[in-house]
């Protein structure tokens, strides 16, 4: 098999590899918001049960995680799993980044001066328009570097992917690795995930420096 040939091969792969990173980051960012504020919550009952999904989460392997999704519909509710692979991984990508992220926009909220908060009480704002006009631009740009390597490590964790026998380019990579005695597929998918890193780590860098203006 040619290095075209191999390439041609490992692209629906890179293509699937990217949809599991576009959807895991569209789903977890917003999440990870929702969870950190229900962290913050008034109610002790709702605190301890977010707090208690967050300690498994980030204390438990995404792999593991993974099969727990996939096959606990079938073990639990006795649920036809056919085509529940594609379904199952994604929502276990967006479970577990959620927790990390909603970490991070813990510790970005929190490291807002209170009395910032006081000053739009006393200008009039609602809890909401001080969350969203004042302490959430502030949050973003403060959480900015921590976001981006929670991005870049998830680039590389679509490779978990192939727990679920899912076709992306690292499962590829194996198999015609396999198939062809190459260690060529490898350094493809190598690339591969480089490139897509240093796309998002571009990305992000640029988003930081449009919001320099909230220094």
């Amino acid at each position: 098999m040619t290095f075209s040939v191999m390439l041609s091969t490992m692209s629906e792969g890179m293509v699937r590899t990217f949809v599991i990173f576009i959807l895991t980051v569209v789903g977890s960012l917003p999440l990870g918001m929702i969870v950190a504020l229900l962290r913050k919550s008034r109610f002790a009952p709702v605190r301890m049960l977010v707090g208690a999904y967050i300690s498994i989460i980030r204390g438990t392997p995404l792999m593991l995680q993974l099969l727990v999704w996939y096959f606990g519909p079938f073990y639990l509710f006795k649920m036809d799993i056919g085509g529940w692979r594609f379904p199952a991984l994604i929502i276990g990508f967006i479970v577990n980044y959620a927790a990390y992220f909603a970490e991070i926009y813990r510790g970005g909220i929190e490291s807002i001066p209170v009395g910032q908060y006081e000053a739009a009480e006393v200008l009039g704002f609602t809890k909401a328009q001080t969350f969203l006009r004042i302490i959430l631009p502030q949050v973003i740009k403060r959480i900015m570097p921590a976001v981006t390597n929670e991005v870049i490590t998830l680039v590389k964790d679509t490779s978990l992917a192939f727990t679920l026998a899912y076709q992306e380019v690292f499962s590829l990579a194996k198999q015609i690795s396999a198939s062809q005695t190459s260690f060529m597929p490898f350094v493809i998918a190598g690339v591969f995930y480089f490139i897509a890193n240093y796309v998002v780590a571009f990305i992000m860098a640029r988003i930081e420096k449009a919001l320099d203006y909230y220094k």
